[in-house]
């Protein structure tokens, strides 16, 4: 005859909630162990001379409630084994709601040939709908305090955070809440749901979360449902949403209009409005400029998902897979010291990526890969260090100091010598080429070279024109010489201390 574990829950408070058919299971049983004897059963239980065996010596044992689980199946299961006894396992609450000791003993006794039994209880979240007093019809979740992300969280759903043994966790729970919530948003607290005598369920803002609370075994925290506007607009869903709104049938006129080449040239102006806001540093207008640019990313996926073809999850979902493919040193069992190592990890896996899709790797340049559309500054760049991969680079500064002369007295040479248009470009392409390898010998990227030069003619220039309206003049009417002057006091007004 086959051994067995008989696993039953007694409710999470009183007697009063135990089941007719545990209380006859526990009433029978020769052998009965509680997970732990902190809970108001076991006066009962100890009032009916019910003698039991609990497993509370083992948290004092280890340092972490996982460890304690596992400790508790294995000498369970165990004594089992050795007695050659069936045994009676009671756990709070119902034994399949947030029961770790539970979910193990089902892989152990499968291992070792236990036949497991489980008879349901009361749980804590029947209490929960009772004593709070919503219908969970509405939607609600359950999260466990010690998980809790804030990617969790889903304002429109009354949210029940179990497992808060005590402030610290209560605290973490707290900042959590606070990257969606309002600090003063009105939650609610309860403490021994539905025990006679104990019960307690108090109002009170997120901040004081933390505060004068007596949590324990039989602590939650109840986060009412809200459709408000402000805390709905946080999440990603509510932007799908909306665009997928603004492209419906009853949407607005001019985004239902819109294609791919449409707004193409849009995905560009976000792009560098981006740029200027990181260029200022300007963070306020960066995070609204991001917003921008994620909305073409946005237009351009619902787009694609009213074809059929995919979805913003799927562009999520490509993202994270390549992200953790191409870091096999934060995600896998590479070693990456530094920023050089981890960027050879990034190239390998690129390469293995196209041997998978059948391209050959070998065969085709190491030019090809550089986007067509990208600005020539960045182009350029990218040519020249990708080339500099394979040894094809000046040994020393002083070389590219030499290229850019030749190119330079080319150019004068072309300018002195030729009516041909297309060949002075081509000269004068061939500089620029040769300055942007001089800002790459020196690890720097030109394209910040020259935003920043840029910005620096701009408030020199900008300090001419108000010091010409300032003397009541027009700067189309001013000579070269009170100009130059001028911008020589811009320099010094503008250069760097």
């Amino acid at each position: 005859m086959s051994l067995s574990i008989t696993i039953v829950g007694l409710g999470s408070g009183d007697e009063n909630q135990l089941s007719l058919g545990v209380w006859r299971v526990i009433q029978q049983s020769e052998q009965l162990y509680l997970r732990t004897k902190q809970h108001p059963v076991v006066q009962f239980l100890e009032h009916n001379q019910v003698a039991f065996q609990s497993f509370d010596h083992l948290y004092e044992s280890y340092d972490s409630f996982p460890e304690v689980y596992k400790a508790i199946v294995s000498e369970l299961t165990q004594t089992v084994l050795s007695n050659k006894k069936d045994v009676v396992y009671a756990v709070p609450g119902h034994p399949m709601l947030a029961e770790s000791t539970v979910q193990m003993l089902k892989e152990e006794c499968d291992q070792t040939n236990i036949q497991l039994h489980i008879l349901g209880g009361e749980s804590f979240l029947d209490q929960t709908f009772l004593r709070f007093g919503f219908d969970p019809i509405d939607g609600f979740q359950l999260l466990d305090a010690s998980e809790m992300k804030t990617s969790m969280l889903q304002p429109q759903l009354h949210t029940i955070i179990a497992q808060v043994y005590d402030s610290f966790v209560a605290s973490d729970v707290k900042l959590t809440l606070m990257e969606v919530y309002p600090d003063d948003y009105e939650i609610v607290v309860g403490h021994a749901l539905g025990v006679a005598g104990q019960e307690k369920i108090e109002k009170i803002p997120l901040y004081e979360l933390d505060h004068d609370q007596q949590y324990g075994n039989l602590s939650l925290i109840w986060v009412p449902k809200n459709s408000d506007e402000s805390l709905l607009n946080k999440s990603f869903e509510r932007l799908r949403e909306v665009v997928r709104i603004l492209r419906s049938p009853e949407g607005c006129p001019w985004d239902q209009e819109q294609t791919h080449q449409s707004i193409r040239k849009n995905l560009i102006e976000e792009t560098y409005e981006v740029l200027e806001t990181i260029d200022e540093q300007d963070s306020e207008a960066m995070c609204e400029e991001l917003g921008d640019l994620l909305m073409q990313v946005m237009l351009h996926a619902q787009m694609e998902e009213e074809l059929g073809s995919f979805t913003i999850d799927d562009v999520v979902s490509g993202l994270n897979e390549k992200l953790i493919r191409r870091h096999p040193h934060v995600f896998g069992d590479k070693a990456a010291d530094n920023s050089e190592e981890a960027l050879r990890n990034w190239e390998q896996m690129k390469k293995e990526e196209k041997l998978k899709k059948g391209i050959d790797v070998d065969n085709i340049s190491i030019l090809s890969s550089v986007p067509s559309g990208m600005p020539s500054l960045m182009k350029a760049l990218e040519y020249q260090k990708r080339a500099a991969k394979v040894g094809f680079d000046w040994d020393n500064i002083d070389q590219v100091f030499e290229k850019v002369m030749e190119e330079l007295n080319e150019l004068k040479e072309e300018l002195q010598t030729s009516n041909h248009p297309e060949r002075k470009k081509e000269e004068l392409g061939d500089l620029i080429f040769s300055f942007i390898n001089l800002a790459r010998f020196l690890k720097m990227d030109p394209d910040e070279a020259i935003s920043i030069a840029n910005q620096k003619f701009f408030a020199r220039f900008s300090f001419i024109e108000q010091e010409l309206r300032l003397r009541g003049k027009k700067i189309d009417q001013t000579n070269i010489l009170e100009m130059e002057k001028l911008w020589q006091e811009a320099k010094q007004k503008f250069s760097k201390k």
